[in-house]
């Protein structure tokens, strides 16, 4: 099983330790790239996948819990993802 099958494993089971690093790779290696927007952006985040500008995933990125995406942030990235057909 690669690094991709288990993250998104991971993310699926709702882990409460899923981290936004972990988020970060996850999304990378489906074809998104961060954007943080200008200096000034605080803790909004977009990604946005590389193949198609319309599809992009905005949240606010952890700054307390170590990191972690709290319930409703997992929860909408895996609706996107399967929405999008990315993810089963």
């Amino acid at each position: 099983m690669s690094k991709r099958d288990k993250l998104i494993e991971k993310l699926l089971n709702r882990n409460r330790n899923f981290h936004y690093r972990e988020l970060k790779t996850l999304l990378e290696g489906l074809g998104y790239i961060e954007n943080t927007g200008r200096k000034t952006s605080g803790s909004k985040v977009s990604f946005i996948n590389k193949s198609d500008d319309n599809d992009v995933i905005n949240i606010h990125k952890p700054h307390h819990s170590g990191g972690q995406l709290k319930d409703y942030e997992r929860k909408y990235v895996i609706d996107h993802l399967k929405k999008r057909g990315i993810i089963k």
